[in-house]
């Protein structure tokens, strides 16, 4: 999941973490002077008038972003416009890319983000211009200036890094809430995570949190396994080193099933190893990953009449508007961590390498 910052149309950069995140490359004491130059500096004589902009524009699937100047109308009722401040590459976003998601081109896509309120619509409030905000699906922040709808953004603490808690915007909130808030991981419990992306990562964040006592990690790219260990994980499996099936591996590992299991890559085939391994009577496996669109998985009913529990949520579990800001004031208070997460840098421009570093997985 890549970031894209977007303070100024010269300074805008994409933020990758782990497996699809970015971030500046600039002291912290750089990247504090610049955002609260960003926010002092707030020049608001752009109320009321289209503003001019670059964004990155998809004209067809597999085809490369085009940098384009676009022009964003005034908010009306009910709307705000928002200065980008930083945003990401998700997963989701390179589904439209390929056409495993169908969306009508041309678009501008980008849904996880973080940024600060330029001006607001008629009826507006709960932000005021000047406050930084969260974005959420659906809301293009693959451009400079972005308008929505007031109910997809959320006021969050001002003086959190935004290049960092852009990161709560999709891919970390969905993670770390698929463990505590989907399947309720408890204390003492063992735990498979397939897929070491960023949202994989966050799932691991998420057991360690809930007192997991054994946290599997599992991916076909050993590189993902130090950073995985660095989050929580206490072990790590190849699904290449052996001749039988994951999922025989990680019963004969957890002597009969893992409590949770969670799939965070997308594919049917992982989606049926995550079932398959946790326990046949109280294993609980969540659908964390989007699947292929239009693909269907024929799964044995005595799988789940045996007792476990197949599960599935948006954002993990968390209701955006609410619960976003409760995430970055934990963020705040050092509850955890999102550094290991970030791994990249590039300037707005190099979005389309920040899409190559997602798919080829050093990110």
């Amino acid at each position: 999941m890549c970031r894209i910052g977007h303070c100024s149309s010269k300074q805008t950069s994409v933020h990758c973490i782990c497996c699809t995140y970015l971030s500046r490359e600039e002291s912290a004491r750089s990247k504090k002077s610049h955002l609260l130059a960003c926010r002092e500096n707030r020049n608001m004589s752009t109320a009321g008038k289209v503003i001019k902009c670059k964004a990155a524009v998809l004209w067809g699937v597999k085809k490369p972003f085009s940098i384009e100047e676009v022009e964003v109308a005034p908010p009306k009722a009910h709307e705000v416009r928002i200065k980008m401040v930083a945003t990401g590459i998700c997963r989701s976003d390179d589904h439209v890319v390929n056409g495993s998601l169908v969306m009508p081109l041309p678009m501008i896509l980008g849904h996880e983000a973080a940024g600060i309120v330029e001006s607001i619509g008629e009826g507006v409030t709960t932000v005021k211009p000047g406050k930084p905000i969260h974005h959420f699906l659906g809301t293009s922040s693959f451009s400079q200036y972005t308008v929505v709808d007031e109910m997809s953004v959320a006021k969050i603490n001002a003086d959190s890094p935004l290049e960092k808690v852009c990161l709560i915007g999709c891919g970390f909130s969905t993670g770390y809430g698929s463990a505590v808030n989907v399947a309720e991981v408890t204390q003492g419990s063992i735990c498979a995570v397939f897929g070491l992306g960023g949202v994989g990562l966050s799932v691991i964040i998420g057991c360690k949190a809930a007192g997991a006592a054994r946290i599997i990690a599992v991916d076909i790219n050993k590189d993902k396994f130090a950073k995985a260990k660095e989050v929580g994980a206490t072990e790590c499996v190849n699904p290449h080193d052996y001749d039988k099936p994951i999922e025989e591996v990680l019963k004969e590992m957890s002597g009969g099933g893992v409590d949770f299991s969670f799939e965070v890559i997308g594919q049917l085939d992982t989606v049926n190893s995550a079932l398959l391994c946790c326990h046949e009577a109280y294993g609980v496996s969540v659908v964390v990953g989007v699947p292929p669109n239009s693909q269907t998985l024929s799964v044995n009913p005595i799988l789940l009449l045996t007792g476990r529990c197949w599960k599935g949520a948006i954002f993990g579990g968390f209701k955006s508007k609410e619960s976003v800001p409760k995430l970055v004031a934990d963020f705040m208070a050092k509850k955890f961590s999102l550094d290991p997460l970030i791994t990249h840098v590039l300037p707005f421009e190099k979005i389309n390498e920040g899409f190559d570093l997602l798919r080829s997985g050093k990110r």
